[in-house]
């Protein structure tokens, strides 16, 4: 009390006042968080396109809110469905459970995808990709955490790809929406809705896509700018829409011929187009941000990871996609601006996951890099078991993990340990292999090094194979040796050209500044923790990006 006494009364009422303020502003919620996730984002597409994108967009949250710009993936494989999966729980696929896009599944004895689910049907549609739901996925969501915390917040959750918008909406999401290749409209499935909102019933019905689609994709400026990117025409790219050379422009009226082109719809602009809409319009029609509780909207672009197979990554295609998207950011921070006000909401923009160069582009100017074909060693392989053991037990491949038939090994009495070790050093011999390992020494280990550690994260007993590697950095597993294998390209390694990617936050309370030391992708999810003022979700093993908070 003698400090109060010196500082007087007036000293102590101002210190109180000030003591309150902080902490009441420390605890005040944005009204609304916005996850913004590019499919397949290289983080050098903030620079090398930058000339070419407007004030508003992607430069604009990269000027006036915090750039993490070392952030990567500490896990393989580097998929949609993990990404995603990773971003919104804050951990790893050992821990969540989507350990591909797709897996194999012993007791099935088949692949299974990762968001489908066959007791659930579609709504608004009966298109079979409609039965999706988050079922796989062993984690909570910080989405599931909030509204299990506030069960009045509100998420809803949209994308192109199924996965890429039931992943991030979670369990308990209000609605998760996407693209129906049936009908150009949006879906959703009964886990989540009995039937479609009326609102969304409304957009369907205005029938966008069948007007894009009498419509051509150009270069958005004079194709002769777009020096960034290399020749229009290469043999590195795919053809699409029964074109003869993958060049600009793309007539969509001639090349869908009598079909509605729904599935070429995919891979243009315009789908990043519809569903900014599609976003913009879910602010209004389910009222988020307008009530005392926070709300979540999650959107995941998939046409860049389209275009991004098809063309590569330093084609004019994929230039002229992200110089869009820009557009279609600036349009929608706009929009939320517009209706909730810069200090109302906090977005974040990151990637599932990035993209090797085309192999065949690499090693045709001397650089490292390659094809494995899977097929013809595959077989080689089974019948080298086969005569080993006298019985092939190999079932599937899937993501560079091959799968044994453990009951059948069983009831041979074939040593497991014995026989992933045979298959381990056979695998070490495959060019482009650089490192193997078995399901066992995954099972049992602990920290070996950094290309060990990103396997085992992404591991898991069940999931995973019993024998699985990594390649070579530059190389692509692929099927057969033809034409087709060096056209396009892919992602899922453990290499910097797949795990680095773009991370920026932007809004309410977050500072302006570049983080150049490493974050992890699973940090996005611990740093909302705070940002949301919750308990991490069951599963989260990242760390709270503090720069964030730092002055608070």
């Amino acid at each position: 009390m003698q400090v109060f006494k010196n500082l007087g009364l007036k000293s102590f009422f101002f210190l109180t006042i000030v003591t309150f303020s902080n902490t009441f502003h420390a605890q005040t919620k944005p009204k609304m968080v916005v996850g913004i996730v590019v499919d397949q984002m290289c983080y050098e597409y903030l620079f090398r396109y930058q000339s070419k994108f407007s004030k508003n967009g992607f430069v604009k949250l990269m000027k006036n809110g915090t750039h993490c710009r070392n952030t990567q993936y500490n896990y393989v494989p580097t998929y949609t469905g993990p990404g995603h999966a990773s971003i919104y729980t804050g951990t790893t696929p050992s821990n969540h459970g989507i350990v591909g896009n797709d897996w194999f599944v012993r007791s099935l004895n088949k692949d299974t995808y990762c968001v489908a689910d066959s007791t659930v049907s579609p709504v608004g549609s009966n298109y079979s990709g409609g039965k999706s739901s988050p079922h796989n996925l062993k984690a909570n969501t910080i989405t599931d955490q909030l509204k299990l915390t506030y069960p009045n917040s509100k998420v809803i959750s949209m994308s192109i790809k199924d996965r890429s918008a039931v992943l991030p909406g979670g369990h308990l999401s209000d609605g998760s929406y996407w693209y129906d290749y049936t009908t150009g409209g949006f879906l959703t499935s009964s886990y989540f809705k009995k039937e479609l909102p009326s609102w969304i019933v409304d957009f369907n019905a205005k029938k966008m896509v069948d007007a894009y689609m009498q419509q051509t994709w150009n270069t958005h400026f004079d194709i002769s700018q777009y020096t960034e990117s290399g020749p229009d025409n290469t043999p590195y790219e795919q053809l699409i829409g029964g074109k003869i050379t993958p060049t600009f422009p793309y007539d969509l009226k001639q090349m869908k011929g009598e079909k509605p082109g729904y599935d070429l719809f995919t891979v243009t602009p315009f789908a990043n187009t519809f569903l900014t809409d599609f976003a913009i319009q879910s602010l209004t029609s389910e009222k988020l941000g307008e009530t005392s509780n926070t709300d979540f909207l999650c959107i995941s672009y998939s046409t860049p990871d389209i275009v991004g197979h098809a063309f590569g990554p330093y084609s004019i295609e994929i230039e002229d996609v992200y110089i869009r998207l820009d557009l279609e950011i600036a349009r929608l921070v706009k929009s939320l601006e517009e209706k909730l006000g810069k200090n109302n909401f906090v977005l974040f923009l990151t990637a599932d996951h990035a993209v090797v160069p085309v192999p065949q582009y690499l090693t045709d100017r001397n650089l490292p890099g390659g094809y494995l074909f899977a097929t013809p060693l595959l077989d080689s392989l089974k019948k080298k078991v086969e005569t080993k053991f006298g019985v092939n037990f190999i079932t599937a491949h899937d993501n560079n993990n091959i799968y044994f038939d453990r009951k059948l090994m069983q009831n041979k009495q074939i040593d497991l340990t014995i026989a992933q070790e045979y298959v381990k050093n056979e695998v070490r011999a495959w060019t482009g292999v650089k490192r193997v390992f078995t399901a066992q020494e995954l099972e049992n280990s602990a920290v070996d090094n950094e290309w060990k550690d990103m396997v085992k994260r992404g591991f898991r007993y069940e999931e995973s194979g019993d024998v699985l590697y990594l390649m070579e950095p530059g190389y692509l597993p692929t099927g057969s040796a033809d034409e087709k294998a060096h056209k396009g390209t892919s992602h899922g390694s453990a290499f910097n050209y797949d795990t680095h990617v773009p991370l920026i936050w932007y809004g309410k309370n977050i500072p302006k500044q570049e983080v150049f030391r490493k974050v992890n992708i699973t940090d996005i999810t611990a740093t909302l923790v705070h940002i949301l003022n919750l308990q991490k979700p069951n599963a989260t093993t990242g760390e709270p990006i503090l720069e964030i908070f730092k002055g608070k």
